[in-house]
C-alpha cells in the first residue's frame, strides 16, 4: 500500500501543488499532507492503517460524526434511485419544507453545490434587488473564492481596496468596501459617504475562517439597523455557522433577521451543497421569474438532499445540549494538558470556543482585552503561526487531527462522546 508521502509526490505531478484545496496543503508545516483513506465517527484513517481523533470533521459539516449510521443507509437508499438527475426531483423539496417550516424568518430556499456559489447568488441577487453596485465585507471574514469576496483592505476609507489572489480585475475590487471586524465608526462612515451605492452588507455573524472572532451582538445589531436605514440588504453567511451552533444559526441565537442567509456544509450532510435562503420578494428575483440569473446542473444534487434531510432530522435540542457538553469536556482535556504536559510547555495556548467550535490561540498578555476574546485580526497574536506549527505536530504524532492550518478552527460532533474524550486523554499523556 502506497504511504501519504508517496501519494503526495504523485500528487504533485498531476494536481497543482498537489492538493484539491490549499487548506489541504499542509503548507508551512514540516511535512506533507496526510492522505487519509476512510472515516468512522470521530476517527479517520489513513492509508497507513493509523487512526487519528479527528477534530476537523471536514471542515465543520459531519455534526454526527463521519458515517452516521442512519445518514449511511438513507444515501444507500437514494443511491439506488439514481444520483444526478438533471431534473426537478421531490428530494430537494423535503428538505426545503423541513428548513422553511422550522425557520420562521425564511420563506424560499435555493440550493446549490458549494457555498462560494451561495455567497455569488447571494451577491448578484441583493445587487439585483437594490439596484446598487458596492458590497461592504469585513475584514477576517472568508465568504469563498467569488472574485468579488477576495478583496483586501486599504488603509482606511479613501484607499482603493486591492484583490487579494491573482486574476481578480481590479474594477471588481473597487465595488467591494473592506472594513474592520467591531468597529461601529468605519461602518457608520461607509454609509455617510457611500450609502446610495451600497447593495448590501455581507458578514459572517460568527466569523470561522480566519479564526474564532466571537462579534458583540450589539455590532451585528447596528449592521442591522444601518442597512433597514439606508435601503440595503444585510446577508448573513452561515454556511460554517448554520445548524451547528443552533438548528437556526446565528440569526436564530442573535435574534437578528437577515435579508438573504447563504447556507452550506450542514445542510448536505457533508455531501457538496450551498444555499440562499430569504423572503419571497426578494427570492422571486432569481430566474426563471426574475431578472437575477443563477443555474446549475448538479444544484439539488438528490444524495445531498438526502443526506442533509436525515442529518438536520437527528438535531434536537438535546443534541446542541449534547455538542456543548462534548465540546466543553473536550476544552478541560486539553485545558488541563496545556498547562501540565512536559512542565508547561503549552501553557501558553488557550482554547476559545462557542458552541462545538473551538480554536486554538495563544493567550493574550494584554489585560485590557475582554477575557482573551479576539474580535477582528489585528486582535490575534503575532505568534499564532509559530505555536501553532509546534502544537500541530506534536498532536499529530499522538493521533489528533487538526485543520492544518492556525487560522482554521476545529469541530467538534456528537460522535466525540465520553469514550473518545477518554481515547483523547490517553493519547495526549502517552
Amino acid at each position: 500500500m502506497s504511504t501519504s508521502l508517496e501519494l503526495f509526490e504523485k500528487a504533485k505531478k498531476l494536481v497543482p501543488g498537489g492538493v484539491h484545496s490549499p487548506v489541504r496543503s499542509f503548507k508551512g508545516l514540516h511535512r506533507g499532507p496526510i492522505f487519509f483513506e476512510r472515516g468512522e465517527e470521530a476517527y479517520l484513517y489513513d492509508v497507513e492503517g493509523k487512526s487519528y481523533i479527528d477534530f476537523c470533521m471536514s471542515f465543520g459539516p459531519l455534526l454526527l460524526g463521519h458515517t452516521n449510521k442512519k445518514v449511511h443507509a438513507t444515501l444507500i437508499e437514494a443511491l439506488k434511485r439514481g444520483w444526478s438527475f438533471g431534473a426537478a426531483e421531490p428530494y430537494s423539496l423535503e428538505l426545503a419544507d423541513y428548513l422553511l417550516s422550522r425557520l420562521p424568518f425564511l420563506e424560499q430556499i435555493r440550493f446549490m453545490n458549494s457555498g462560494t456559489e451561495a455567497v455569488m447568488t447571494a451577491l448578484r441577487l441583493a445587487r439585483g434587488f437594490t439596484g446598487r453596485d458596492k458590497i461592504i465585507k469585513f475584514n477576517g471574514c472568508y465568504h469563498g473564492h467569488t472574485d468579488s469576496m477576495l478583496i483586501k483592505a486599504g488603509s482606511g476609507l479613501a484607499a482603493e481596496p486591492s484583490a487579494s489572489s491573482a486574476g481578480v480585475p481590479a474594477g471588481i475590487a473597487q465595488d467591494t468596501i473592506v472594513l474592520e471586524l467591531d468597529s461601529d465608526q468605519e461602518i457608520e462612515q461607509a454609509f455617510a459617504r457611500y450609502g446610495r451605492e451600497i447593495a448590501a452588507v455581507i458578514v459572517e455573524p460568527l466569523p470561522a475562517n480566519n479564526g474564532l472572532l466571537l462579534q458583540r451582538k450589539e455590532f451585528l445589531q447596528l449592521l442591522r439597523k444601518i442597512t433597514k436605514a439606508h435601503d440595503a440588504l444585510l446577508i448573513f453567511d452561515e454556511v460554517i455557522s448554520g445548524f451547528r451552533v443552533a438548528f437556526g444559526g446565528m440569526a436564530a441565537l442573535t435574534g437578528i433577521t437577515p435579508d438573504i442567509v447563504t447556507y452550506g456544509k450542514v445542510i448536505g450532510g457533508g455531501l457538496p451543497v450551498g444555499a440562499v435562503a430569504g423572503p419571497k420578494h426578494i427570492m422571486e428575483k432569481l430566474a426563471p421569474i426574475g431578472p437575477v440569473y443563477q443555474a446549475g446542473t448538479l444544484s439539488a444534487n438528490p444524495l445531498a438532499m438526502a443526506g442533509g434531510l436525515a442529518t438536520l432530522k437527528e438535531l434536537t435540542p438535546t443534541s446542541y445540549e449534547t455538542l456543548e457538553q462534548n465540546t466543553q469536556a473536550i476544552k478541560e482535556i486539553f485545558d488541563d494538558w496545556f498547562a501540565r504536559y512536559e512542565n508547561g510547555r503549552f501553557a501558553h495556548c488557550n482554547l476559545i470556543h462557542f458552541g462545538s467550535l473551538f480554536w486554538i490561540v495563544p493567550k493574550i498578555q494584554n489585560k485590557s482585552k475582554e477575557a482573551g476574546v479576539i474580535r477582528k485580526l489585528s486582535d490575534i497574536p503575532s505568534s499564532l503561526s509559530d505555536s501553532f506549527k509546534v502544537l500541530f505536530e506534536v498532536l499529530l504524532n499522538k493521533g489528533i487531527y487538526l485543520a492544518p492550518n492556525a487560522y482554521e478552527v476545529g469541530f467538534v460532533s456528537l460522535a466525540h462522546d465520553a469514550k473518545v474524550q477518554q481515547e483523547l486523554k490517553t493519547r495526549l499523556w502517552s
